[in-house]
């Protein structure tokens, strides 16, 4: 996303640029018809000159790219970077609590997509894989995001399934010497009639050869969803063993602080600093009550009632600093930079209460003719969810995390240019990247102990309508006192050693991990075509080291097993580019990738479960490979005008070495220092390979050659189709389904934009994809299709004034999940609709 060359900006659509939010603009757009010149109308430029600027960056690129400016965020009321580039061709996201975190790009997951903040790798929070939480990052903080679907020689070859890169405003992507922008926004969920706020402010400009920006943006959402729990396993007649009903109530709250910062010391020395903060919080409780099936015997099922709940805070923070500069060396470039960026997950606490009747002591009726199906006590027992004198203490646990990742890196690029062609080059360069990645988790389990503890004294009810009135939520847990009464009581709960020993140990882990990695490329234009041939090679050593866990294990344990790991990789690339017409071009690309392992896979733990039959042995493997793919897509691109386009892609992966998890039988092994006859391994394995094959259509006109009015219709829309699967899998026969692979994702957006009036009505879909693989098709689950709809009004009352309005997830889209096929449900999520009204300044 590099400054487009067009000529359109005026000072309210700079505001809307430095705020990440949609504004029309008073001002004169210079490529607007000439209908448009009348002094009385109000001109609409802000979102149409984003629009036009996306479109030619996209035109005018080397590679395959989407591309997304901040004023394309601000026209739909996304929350984050992840909201804002799902409605891009090919894209999709991953939800937590109905809001976008984990960006998919072509049905690739998530760990296998580099993302880059300002052109330096992003370290990801989270303990379990390469996967970057782009919901911590608000939208407000943004100028423009650049996804790649095919790789130059000059990205990190890290991308199997392509590049996010997000870059922040700086003082000189404004043709104004200062401004200073403001905006608030405050809303209503129809769920829990609670209001979310956010404010934002960005002061900045240029003066001489010095420029610096400086943006703040804060939001807190009070948010309910109500999940239906089903079940993940249905007897021969489709009776499921249990349901659940699980009211979340949270607040998340969300941190944004950029400070960007230039000094352009002369025509050929320009030196820059790149700073930002991004702090997510998400406080949560969720309250539930369970009915489990113990016997299935027709017209009399028996069932054990569970009420329980979860407090869990979770505290991300990611901060990155980057020193740059661009330099004039004799005939050519050299762009150097170096920086710092450290992301931080901090689970202070996530605990839990279990409270649950005798094994059996009640009565169900199942009713599948309600949907969600209804399973309720019955019979003497119909009100045991309302008397919680029935529910003694079973399990409690007390648990603690924090995960870091750092990484120090840096990088110099240099173009020459050659007298080859038409304004051709040759560019070489290095990057040098160390990552620091740790996890620890400390974990307390309890069972009930001597003493017996009812749940009279801890209960309370709160609203009992739930699922608009479908459902009956009993007795809740009040979790501070059912605390307060745990560490004044110590006999009712006695420890858990084995529990707490595994817990607490197994998931720890710490790895190292350099890359060093060097290019050269060329560009090479002859005409209408350009031709970009290149290599990357890629020197790759992870050390890693976990903890064995077994009977003679302690809570004091260190670090005690270890692996190590080097690799050299070579990445041969082509792009190419044709002008078959004016406006009309021909693009494909043949390009080779890597996707390194997830480091908790990595980790060399070993656990030991002696109890079972036969004994249970859980692995990590420092040994596994990286995937590999080759990667090909060719594109059919015409722009009949700077508000138009329409494309036609194809794409192909071949992907080897995928990793899974798989478990088998394995005989005469030695563990933890045990030789055992016979035990069942569990680790991650790499299999033969997969394949992904897929179709992209794009289409973005505004009706500019209507008359009067009628010229500020428009259209965008894009549909793109998937399919792929995996071979190799010990002990599944046949083709496997990709994990996260959506075969259909779609966007539709009519808008209107004239007059200082904008509105955009957002249609995105995608279809259900694989979340987790089983032993068998029967039992893998699949995250079910969703559809939101979307609206953005906005209107400029005045030059330094628009307010705007928004209605979010206006069909009340659930999140959904279910086992071998759709009838038979695992969990169903709702969030019910926003309303938000706001206003933005501008001076």
């Amino acid at each position: 996303m590099r400054t487009a060359k067009i000529r359109f900006l005026a000072r309210p659509a700079l505001a809307a640029l430095a705020l990440g939010i949609a504004v029309p603009a008073f001002a004169q757009d210079q490529t607007a018809p000439a209908a448009e010149d009348a002094p009385q109308d109000i001109v609409v430029t802000g979102q149409r000159a984003a629009q036009r600027a996306a479109a030619a960056e996209k035109r005018d690129a080397d590679n395959t790219i989407e591309t997304l400016h901040a004023n394309d965020v601000g026209k739909l009321p996304d929350q984050n970077v992840a909201e804002a580039i799902k409605r891009l061709p090919g894209l999709s996201v991953a939800n937590d609590q109905g809001e976008g975190r984990y960006v998919i790009i072509r049905g690739v997951d998530p760990n296998l997509i580099n993302v880059v903040l300002n052109g330096q790798t992003l370290p990801a929070p989270e303990p379990s894989g390469r996967q970057v939480k782009l919901d911590d990052l608000p939208s407000g903080m943004i100028q423009s995001v650049t996804v790649s679907k095919s790789l130059l020689a000059s990205q990190d070859a890290n991308a199997v399934g392509g590049e996010v890169n997000i870059k922040t405003k700086t003082g000189f992507d404004s043709k104004e010497p200062f401004f200073l922008d403001a905006r608030g926004a405050i809303g209503r969920y129809d769920m829990n009639h609670k209001s979310p706020w956010e404010a934002d402010a960005t002061i900045g400009g240029h003066s001489g050869d010095f420029g610096g920006v400086v943006s703040v943006n804060y939001s807190r959402r009070p948010i309910e969803s109500e999940n239906y729990q089903g079940s993940a396993a249905y007897n021969a007649v489709g009776t499921p063993d249990g349901n659940g009903l699980r009211d979340y109530n949270l607040i998340r709250t969300r941190l944004g602080v950029v400070g960007n910062f230039d000094w352009h010391a002369s025509d050929g020395v320009k030196l820059y600093l790149r700073t930002s903060y991004s702090k997510f919080q998400d406080h949560e409780t969720r309250d539930q009550n369970r009915l489990a099936i113990t016997t299935f015997t027709p017209g009399a099922l028996k069932a054990t009632g569970t009420i329980l709940v979860r407090h869990r805070e979770e505290d991300d923070n990611t901060k990155s600093v980057t020193l740059g500069g661009e330099f004039d060396i004799g005939a050519g470039k050299l762009e150097a930079s170096g920086g710092w960026t450290k992301a931080v997950k901090i689970d202070p606490i996530r605990s839990e209460f279990t409270f649950g009747t005798a094994k059996g002591a009640l009565f169900a009726t199942f009713d599948n003719s309600t949907y969600p199906y209804t399973l309720s006590p019955s019979g003497t027992s119909a009100g045991a969810f309302d008397d919680p004198s029935q529910f003694k203490l079973t399990k409690f646990n007390y648990e603690t995390r924090q995960a870091a990742e750092n990484l120090w890196q840096g990088r110099a690029d240099y173009t020459l240019p050659i007298a080859l062609g038409d304004d051709s080059s040759i560019k070489v360069g290095f990057k040098y990247l160390d990552r620091q990645k740790t996890n620890n988790q400390d974990k307390r389990d309890y069972k009930n102990g001597a003493t017996a503890w009812a749940m009279t004294n801890v209960a309370y009810a709160a609203d009992p309508n739930f699922y608009d009135g479908l459902f009956h939520f009993g007795q809740r847990i009040d979790y501070s006192a059912a605390l307060a009464y745990f560490n004044a009581n110590p006999t009712v709960t006695a420890i858990d050693n084995a529990g707490t020993l595994a817990d607490t140990l197994s998931s720890d882990y710490k790895v190292s991990e350099t890359i060093v990695s060097g290019y050269a490329m060329a560009t090479l234009r002859f005409g209408g075509l350009t031709v970009i041939p290149g290599v990357r090679v890629e020197h790759t050593r992870d050390r890693t080291a976990a903890k064995v866990v077994h009977t003679g294990s302690t809570l004091a344990d260190g670090y005690n097993s270890f692996g190590e790991n080097s690799y050299t990789d070579f990445f041969p690339g082509l792009n190419a580019k044709f002008e078959a017409a004016h406006n009309l071009f021909l693009r494909g690309a043949v390009t080779t990738s890597i996707g390194r392992p997830n480091y908790p896979d990595l980790a060399p733990y070993v656990v030991v479960d002696d109890g079972a039959a036969p004994p249970a042995i859980s692995l990590g493997n420092p040994d596994l490979k990286p995937y590999r793919a080759v990667n090909y897509d060719a594109s059919l691109e015409y722009y009949p005008t700077p508000d138009s386009l329409f494309v036609a892609g194809f794409f192909h992966k071949n992907i080897d070495n995928p990793i899974y998890k798989t478990g088998n039988i394995v005989t005469g092994a030695t563990y933890a220092g045990v030789t055992y006859a016979g035990a069942n391994v569990t680790k991650p394995i790499n299999v033969d390979s997969e394949e992904l094959t897929g179709v992209e259509f794009n289409l973005q006109t505004q009706f500019t050659f209507l008359p009067g009015a009628l010229s500020g219709f428009g259209v965008s829309a894009n549909y793109t189709h998937v399919w792929g699967h995996a071979v190799g899998l010990p002990g599944r026969v046949g083709n496997l389904p990709l994990g996260f692979q959506s075969n259909d994702i779609g966007n539709v957006q009519l808008f209107y934009e004239k007059y200082g009036l904008a509105a955009r009505l957002a249609f995105n879909y995608r279809s259900a994809y694989l979340d987790t693989l089983a032993s068998g098709a029967a039992t893998d689950q699949y995250t079910d299709a969703n559809g939101q709809l979307d609206l953005h009004i906005s209107y400029q009352i005045m030059p330094e004034v628009t307010v705007f309005g928004d209605a979010v997830n206006m069909t009340n889209a659930p999140w959904r999940r279910y086992i071998g096929t759709k009838p038979f449900l695992v969990e169903r999520e709702q969030y019910g609709a926003l309303l938000r009204g706001g206003v933005q300044l501008h001076f």
